[in-house]
């Protein structure tokens, strides 16, 4: 089955280029709790800066100097490890004498903040992260400062390629399993390819809006959502109110994330997007019968308290706010073609 790699853009193609990731400090991400840890409990909840580290192999290091199980470490998003973060991770330490936090950094990890909570630190448990991003060697600098201009009017909430694999891999091994050729036992890694189809089927509908400038433009039997929110309701065209929810980001339209059961997108914007999916109805079918369930997610998404610092003629500081759920790269591509040495670009996705 082929998979088309090309996504629209929303603001045309961007003309500049610029390199991320030169230095870990060059991509900073931090991290904000949907909640404030209580001071007390059986959970210590820890804030910790890791500088070229992942979320992964932090949260093991934690169990092994804590000496408990790599289940009772808790954690509420991976981030990258090409980078310098900071996060929150939680350890299960019932009527434990306090440890000193300060003999398990190292050169690479800082524990910032200690202090106890009830329950342990699960996945989601985040309103989303601040990114701080160098880009280096910038070869159109005007460019790129008008294009930034458009960024806080929203752009395609695509999920971004590291969604997908090494080369695709994870969504041909998704379209594998939809059509039995590929048996998966492990539960991760299945999830892992279940996801990658979905989200390449929710790509080719934003995509497909976009090209039919549908992007904030509703139809009969569209579904709108609330920012900030998965509350969603059905287009109504009587009601006045929506043209300027829209321009104002107050709604968005949504997108299917594919699966069983009956969509709420109804009429025209239903048949609309079973015309687009139509090349993929084996992959649509594979996912209804694995279980998932249809659902529906924001075309656009709204980078927060966007800024951009010029450092040098050709070096920028570019900061904005992503709810969880969502992807840096999608903010980055409709600013520049950008490129890291050596690793391609790879921004660790924030699961809701």
């Amino acid at each position: 089955m082929n998979f088309p790699e090309h996504l629209e853009y929303l603001y045309g193609e961007p003309s500049s280029t610029a390199v991320i990731r030169t230095e870990p400090d060059d991509f900073q991400v931090y991290e904000n709790l949907s909640f404030e840890p209580e001071g007390s409990g059986d959970h210590v909840f820890l804030y910790i800066r890791k500088t070229g580290e992942n979320t992964d192999w932090i949260a093991r290091q934690l169990a092994n100097f804590c000496q408990v199980s790599p289940r009772e470490v808790g954690y509420a998003g991976k981030k990258d490890r090409h980078a310098v973060t900071e996060q929150w991770f939680s350890v299960h330490l019932p009527g434990r004498s306090p440890l000193t936090w300060s003999l398990f950094e190292t050169d690479t990890i800082k524990v910032l903040k200690a202090v106890k909570h009830t329950r342990k630190l699960r996945l989601g448990s985040l309103t989303g992260n601040r990114f701080v991003l160098r880009l280096r060697q910038v070869t159109d600098a005007v460019a790129l400062q008008e294009r930034v201009k458009h960024l806080s009017a929203g752009v395609p909430n695509y999920f971004g390629e590291q969604r997908f694999g090494h080369q695709g891999g994870n969504l041909t091994k998704g379209a594998a399993l939809m059509n039995g050729t590929l048996k998966e036992r492990q539960k991760h890694k299945k999830s892992m390819y279940i996801s990658a189809v979905r989200s390449f089927l929710f790509n080719q509908l934003v995509s497909a809006r976009i090209a039919e400038q549908r992007f904030t433009s509703p139809s009969d039997g569209d579904v709108l959502m609330i920012n900030g929110s998965q509350s969603c309701f059905q287009y109504d065209a009587d009601d006045q109110s929506i043209a300027q929810r829209l321009a104002e980001g107050d709604i968005h339209l949504t997108a299917a994330m594919w699966g069983r059961g009956r969509s709420i997108c109804t009429d025209e914007s239903a048949a609309w997007e079973l015309q687009q999916l139509q090349p993929y109805t084996e992959l649509m079918e594979g996912l209804e019968r694995l279980g998932m369930n249809q659902e529906r997610r924001s075309i656009r998404l709204l980078p927060g308290n966007l800024t951009l610092e010029q450092e040098a003629d050709d070096q920028f500081l570019l900061g904005f706010d992503l709810p969880a759920g969502s992807f840096a790269t999608s903010v980055l591509r409709e600013l520049a073609h950008v490129s890291a040495p050596a690793r391609g670009l790879a921004v660790q996705e924030e699961k809701a």
